[in-house]
């Protein structure tokens, strides 16, 4: 095996994501910027490439597709990916409070947010399984938490509920994956200036991305199953 360790970051041509994979390279890894648009991937790659080995992976969480061609591509060149950020995700017009959220809204960001991350970490689980000590970091909110939602007027439905799913995949996976050296987080931006809000954000993308680098950086007496921001843990 390579002495750098193999990352992949999904929505890694901007925001949050972007700082990610600066990040995870400045540490020694080799990241993978996966994106859906290839000239965008390509000139975030462009900006980063002073950073250290990085390199555009075309990962659309709707398109099957590319995920399977994608995990062909590690396969092939490394045979293991140590880790897996699942960073990717959207908001749309049209969601907003419960008792007036467009349901075709909700299912956009359902069908990208929770089941568009929940095939990319299907397609690439077999990857991470033959790394040494593999880590799963799914990007969350902290309007995922159902106890924060019921102090709060978020009005999000379709968001928060993606998320709140965000981490249900995260401690069943944990769970499922308890006797093995894989370790599945779920990590909590701020509230972060980009375009997904209008960049109204108050927190920088690179503040944001901090909890992410570290729970994909855990060592190996590190937790699993946890859900927390650059504060702390959150509650469920």
């Amino acid at each position: 095996m390579e002495n750098k360790k193999i990352a992949l970051v999904t929505g890694g041509n901007k925001g949050i994501g972007r700082e990610i994979v600066r990040g995870l390279l400045r540490a020694g890894c080799r990241v993978y910027l996966g994106a859906r648009e290839a000239a965008k991937g390509q000139q975030a790659v462009a900006e980063l490439v002073a950073e250290g080995e990085v390199e555009f992976l075309e990962v659309d969480l709707t398109n099957p597709a590319t995920l399977d061609a994608a995990a062909t591509q590690l396969q092939r060149t490394h045979g293991y990916l140590d880790i897996l950020v699942n960073n990717a995700g959207i908001n749309v017009a049209g969601d907003g409070r419960a008792s007036s959220a467009a349901v075709r809204s909700v299912e956009l960001v359902l069908q990208t947010n929770f089941l568009g991350t929940l095939a990319v970490t299907q397609a690439f689980l077999p990857l991470l399984k033959q790394a040494s000590a593999g880590r799963i970091v799914n990007v969350s909110s902290p309007l995922a938490s159902l106890t924060l939602s019921g102090l709060n007027d978020w009005g999000l439905l379709g968001y928060s509920a993606s998320k709140a799913a965000l981490n249900m995949l995260t401690v069943q996976l944990a769970y499922e994956l308890r006797d093995t050296v894989i370790k599945v987080n779920s990590a909590n931006p701020g509230y972060t200036a980009t375009d997904l809000n209008g960049f109204a954000g108050t927190d920088t993308p690179a503040q944001s991305a901090a909890e992410a680098i570290r729970l994909a950086l855990l060592p190996v007496d590190g937790p699993t199953g946890t859900t927390s921001s650059a504060n702390g843990p959150l509650p469920w």
